[in-house]
């Protein structure tokens, strides 16, 4: 669609006035989420969603976002450029009203814009406001336009500064250090953010240029497929069910829906929701009405091609398995339930949604028997493995019921029935175990020792998976079930600690857990209850001074420590001991006499006191909780690890090995 250039009824009259800016700097994080690193970077996505709220009107085709030296960023736009004329109600000019008040634009009313994104209608003022210098500059009529601003406060007044070409509109800002702890921008979160977006606003072309590098490095998003290329990205390297991305673009009651999905023969579902290209992370309306949609339509599929008999049918829960879908609506107002806008709430999302998705669907499987046939066998398949797997789950949960909820034999169980203070260590093999048992805190540390590598559940169904003895142990003692019975609020452990060896069939131990904890007990990782211990690698003892290494720049320092208590005074039979300086990357080595370094290969070659004082004590032990920054790309990365095929892994090694800093085989 070409560029729209028209700029009627975009005028100061179109700016509504609300209120003014002092609440942002004394309260930012209701207005940006937070002062940390997501509200850093979300005063680029307010000034960027300008740009595409005129895109998604049809006034702009191009966006450049550049990170320039000591955290400025500069973003341009070739919309129909901020109004400048006088605002009738603030007797100021329209850009200056914009830039300095709060809830002043022109998605409260008027015909500027029938969809928007931005938070609600705040953007580019809470960026003055929380940024020390905020440069406007708009190109209307042929004319440039510019206004300096100090955190919100105008520096001068609106000047002309010559004559322009094309029509447009570019923000330059610098962060405030005083409201962000940290002020530097991670291009890598940039891409991602910006990426999506060019896939939401098909024939966007939206740029990033970092010139803090030299030399510069410049990126282009620009996708003709919308979300149709989007789901092709989300599923690549994965094995997909049907070569034909689904896709529908149509209009319901004012309404736009776009709707992409695809099978692929992964277990989990991935679903993400827009509405006006703001990503709601809890879904909400029009992904339900999306999820109605596809079950009522596949089982009247089924039924009429007789894949299904009787009263037989398919749950939601086998008709997404496996499933890749993106649902994005543009609606005139969208009403979001929460301030970060998670969840789009307007009943009438779900039944143009619905009523979209359901007529094209129907026309797609008609039209592509192929495509049809290979998602009735995954579903089908899947039905017939949620059945086998709910009569597992109720063997073990009836188990453990038939017992009196007896914990695990190899369960050495802590004294405390507080979840809240109680903590579970998970063990490789029965001599650390052992250890651990005897070193532990009885009160509140309970120990279960697992024989072997567990059961890879990235190539399993849960089935079978509860077939393992080793996995049911550890779901008896969290006590809390599995999959879509788990509950959160039965867990008996609010801290699950796995504890393995520092060699390679740890680390691979610590995989297969960290899998199972992902696929089947998401909400204890996403609720932080997930750890990973730290024993150390070294004991160094100078005479009877004792330290433990956690890490090999750990080993330097104690040993530089010790050489430096020795005044430097180095006999000539010294042992030369070779260690990684592990900021620099650089090899070098430390000279110290009469020192003692053990090297712990497992846990198992320490004794109990040396244990709890290295990694069970609370007071000295290092733990690393276990969080999810990107759910996706997380699930990508235990698809390529654990999964099938070997080809994606070999890359993922060959393309991460120089990061190996030191590695024991």
């Amino acid at each position: 669609m070409p560029k729209k250039t028209e700029q009627e009824g975009y005028g100061a009259k179109d700016i509504y006035v609300l209120e003014g800016l002092d609440p942002v700097r004394k309260r930012p994080g209701m207005y940006i989420g937070s002062t940390g690193s997501d509200g850093l970077h979300h005063l680029i996505w307010e000034v960027v969603d300008n740009g595409l709220d005129e895109a998604m009107a049809g006034y702009a085709k191009h966006i450049v976002v550049r990170l320039l030296p000591e955290d400025v960023v500069e973003v341009s736009d070739d919309g129909r450029g901020i109004p400048v004329d006088t605002h009738p109600q603030t007797k100021k000019s329209a850009l200056e009203t914009v830039m300095t008040t709060l809830h002043a634009g022109a998605k409260f009313g008027g015909k500027a814009y029938q969809v928007s994104g931005g938070l609600h209608g705040v953007g580019v003022s809470v960026v003055n406001a929380l940024s020390t210098h905020l440069k406007a500059e708009v190109c209307r009529d042929g004319v440039l336009y510019e206004q300096e601003y100090e955190r919100g406060k105008p520096k001068s007044k609106l000047k002309k500064n010559g004559k322009c070409g094309e029509t447009g509109t570019k923000i330059t800002f610098s962060p405030d250090h005083e409201i962000f702890k940290e002020t530097t921008f991670d291009v890598k979160s940039i891409l991602h953010h910006l990426r999506q977006q060019a896939y939401l606003s098909a024939g966007v072309r939206i740029m990033v240029v970092d010139a803090r590098v030299s030399p510069h490095r410049s990126y282009t998003f620009y996708f003709e497929g919308g979300l149709a290329s989007y789901v092709k990205h989300l599923t690549r390297g994965v094995q997909a069910k049907h070569e034909n991305v689904f896709f529908v673009s149509g209009e319901k009651d004012d309404m736009k829906v776009e709707v992409a999905f695809r099978y692929t023969q992964e277990y989990e579902v991935y679903e993400e929701g827009f509405a006006n290209n703001i990503h709601t992370g809890e879904g909400g309306t029009h992904v339900t009405g999306f999820r109605a949609a596809l079950t009522r339509t596949l089982n009247e599929y089924a039924k009429k091609n007789n894949f299904l008999k009787g009263e037989e049918a398919l749950t939601g829960e086998d008709i997404r398995e496996g499933l890749t879908a993106v649902v994005s609506v543009k609606l005139r107002d969208p009403q979001f339930e929460g301030q970060t806008k998670a969840k789009l709430g307007n009943p009438e999302a779900k039944a143009a949604v619905e009523s979209v998705t359901a007529s094209a669907l129907e026309d797609y499987l008609e039209r592509n028997a192929h495509d049809a046939r290979a998602i009735m066998e995954k579903c089908l398949l899947a039905s017939k493995a949620r059945k086998a797997a709910k009569a597992a789950r109720q063997t073990v949960l009836r188990k453990g019921i038939l017992e009196g909820l007896a914990l695990p034999g190899k369960l050495a169980d802590c004294a405390s029935r507080d979840p809240e203070d109680s903590e579970l260590y998970i063990v490789e093999g029965d001599s650390a175990g052992g250890t651990a048992k005897q070193g532990r805190d009885r009160r509140f540390q309970a120990i279960l020792p697992l024989r072997g590598k567990i059961l890879n559940v990235e190539r399993a169904r849960l089935d079978k998976i509860l077939t393992s003895n080793e996995i049911k142990s550890l779901i008896i003692a969290i006590g809390a079930a599995i999959a879509e019975d788990f509950d959160i609020e039965k867990v008996r452990y609010q801290r699950i600690i796995i504890m393995t060896d520092a060699d390679v069939d740890g680390a691979h131990i610590r995989a297969l857990l960290l899998t199972l904890f992902y696929r089947y007990f998401k909400p204890i990782i996403e609720k932080g209850y997930l750890y990973i211990a730290q024993p150390p690698l070294y004991m160094i003892q100078a005479g009877k001074r004792v330290e433990y290494a956690y890490t090999e720049a750990d080993k330097e320092e104690i040993l530089s420590s010790i050489a430096r208590e020795k005044k430097g005074i180095v006999p000539k039979t010294a042992k030369k001991t070779r260690v990684v300086k592990k900021e620099e990357g650089e090899e070098g080595s430390v000279e110290v006499a009469g020192v003692k370094l053990q090297r712990y290969k497992g846990l198992g070659e320490m004794n109990a006191d040396q244990l709890w004082e290295t990694t069970m004590n609370p007071a000295n032990r290092v733990l690393l909780r276990v969080g999810i920054e990107d759910v996706k790309e997380a699930d990508k990365t235990f698809d390529v690890l654990m999964g099938d095929e070997v080809q994606p892994r070999k890359k993922f090694i060959q393309a991460h090995a120089n990061q190996v800093k030191n590695l024991d085989i």
